[in-house]
Parts: C-alpha cells; sequence; structure tokens
C-alpha cells in the first residue's frame, strides 16, 4: 500500500449505515479508515457479515480504544478537523496524501477538548468544513467524508509536481 494514502478518521461513530457507506467509500478510494472507540454499535465479523458489508475485508480498518492509542499508532504528521462550524472550507486547505481527516459522532460532532488539542498542535486553520446554508446545521456525516474525500484527492491529483 502507497504511503500517501488518506486517513478518515472516525472518532466515536453512532450510526452503522454511516460507518459502512464510510467504510464504502474508503474502499473505493484506497483510504484508510480508523475507528476511535468508544461506538456505538458492534462491528464483529459476525455483525459486519449480518450487515452485509461484504467489501469490509477489502478495506484497510484500523481500530483503537480510545484518541490517545490512536495518536500513539498513528503519530499524524497532518491533522484535518472536520466540523461543521469551521470558519475555513475544505477546498482552502492545502490537502495531500497521508493526512488525516478527523470527524467526530453524528450528534455532536468533536468534542472541544480534541479539537482544542489539534489547534494548539497544528493552528486554527487545522479546523475546516463544508458550508452549510441554514436553516441546515450540518451535511450527514458519510455526505461529509465522501465530499472530503474526493476533494482531497482531486487536489492531489491537480497539485503541480
Amino acid at each position: 500500500m502507497s504511503d500517501d494514502r488518506f486517513h478518515i478518521v472516525l472518532v466515536s461513530p453512532e450510526i452503522p449505515p454511516n460507518t459502512g457507506t464510510i467504510g464504502r467509500t474508503a474502499a473505493a478510494t484506497n483510504a484508510v479508515l480508523h475507528i476511535v472507540h468508544p461506538i456505538a454499535f458492534d462491528m464483529s465479523e459476525k455483525a459486519l457479515r449480518r450487515a452485509g458489508l461484504d467489501y469490509w475485508a477489502q478495506l484497510d480498518c484500523r481500530e483503537h480504544v480510545d484518541w490517545e492509542a490512536f495518536l500513539r499508532a498513528e503519530n499524524p504528521a497532518r491533522l484535518w478537523i472536520l466540523t461543521a462550524r469551521a470558519d475555513r472550507p475544505v477546498w482552502e486547505a492545502d490537502l495531500r496524501g497521508g493526512d488525516y481527516l478527523v470527524f467526530g459522532g453524528e450528534a455532536a460532532g468533536l468534542a472541544k477538548p480534541l479539537q482544542d488539542w489539534a489547534v494548539r498542535r497544528w493552528g486554527a486553520e487545522c479546523r475546516i468544513g463544508l458550508p452549510v446554508h441554514p436553516p441546515a446545521r450540518s451535511v450527514n456525516l458519510a455526505c461529509a467524508v465522501t465530499a472530503v474525500v474526493y476533494e482531497a484527492m482531486r487536489q492531489r491529483t491537480h497539485t503541480p509536481s
């Protein structure tokens, strides 16, 4: 596998069909999927089979018991926090292969302490998002992940060498 794959990081996902859809996006784009616990559903092999996720075996999916374990295992060089409350759209970020794209759970997004930690480490510009026009508050997590990963791929494809 190439070292310049994008990394999709789901922190405490709550809705199994969203995670399944995100897994399909990761498989289709050759991205690595990281699932950071706690999660709100069963990811055993039996549960995955029952859900019909036949492509899951083709996916590089790495589970981490918590955020600290994720950081120890991965030690990301570049990390982006995706949030509905970002002032900067994703297409203004300089996304590169090997980047970690971090998404929070469906109900509350990424916890403020994790966002604050990332801002201290990488600066406020690491907070990016997809613009949403009111009265909508946000975009479905699976839709957001797909849009962001394909934007990252577009940037990598159209970046001069």
